[in-house]
């Protein structure tokens, strides 16, 4: 976790991030979801039995960034998460957490839902 908050701490804005590279194949990754507007796939550093991430096809860099002209969007990444949940068995719940800035702990700047479930989790979850 130390290491998570350190690279949020210096992550910066990019032109092209890790997720821009996935999503155009540069990075071969196995999607369990695609569609024209999003892509999930397992996150490579689970935080539980079943962790994976939805993210945008359009390459909006935070939440507090998004416009209105978003609002469609957003909803289809929610509506994805839930909809590869029930897919991956996750019938008694999950938590779905979307980091923002440098306190929110984000360490890439590419808006993405991370869906973490499989295990009871905990509370307060920072």
């Amino acid at each position: 976790m130390a290491d998570e908050v350190s690279k949020a701490q210096t992550a910066q804005p990019e032109v092209d991030t890790i997720f821009g590279k996935i999503i155009r194949g540069e990075i071969p990754t196995e999607f369990i979801y695609e569609d024209d507007q999003c892509v999930a796939f397992d996150d490579i550093s689970p935080q539980a039995p079943v962790h994976f991430l939805v993210i945008p096809r359009k390459p909006i860099s935070q939440l507090s960034t998004a416009e209105e002209a978003d609002e469609a969007l957003l909803g289809h990444l929610m509506f994805v998460a839930q909809k590869v949940a029930k897919q991956k068995g996750l019938t008694r719940g999950f938590r779905t957490v979307i980091n923002d800035g440098p306190e929110g702990c984000q360490s890439v700047y590419h808006i993405h839902i991370h869906v973490i479930g499989g295990r009871q989790l905990t509370w307060p979850p920072g």
